[in-house]
């Protein structure tokens, strides 16, 4: 496992400390599940477990047709 230095303000490194207590963790390894969670390049699973709950949003035709023709646009010159 790597090793990496980074550097807090004091109020900073309180905030962490504090928020790593309350999560029964240590600093270092609530941080790095703080970067590993900004870094990870999928949907948290709350999104994915969602994913299929929901009717498929209607088509677009769908929800333009009650709106009627276009107005017409101005010509850019």
């Amino acid at each position: 496992m790597a090793q990496v230095t980074i550097y807090l303000s004091d109020e900073i490194e309180a905030r962490a400390r504090r928020a790593a207590e309350a999560e029964g963790d240590s600093v270092g390894r609530w941080i790095a599940r703080q970067v590993s969670e900004k870094v990870e390049s999928t949907w948290p699973p709350g999104v994915l477990s969602a994913i299929g709950s929901f009717a498929d949003f209607p088509e677009l035709e769908t929800i333009r047709a009650g709106y009627g023709p276009d107005a017409s646009r101005e010509d850019p010159e």
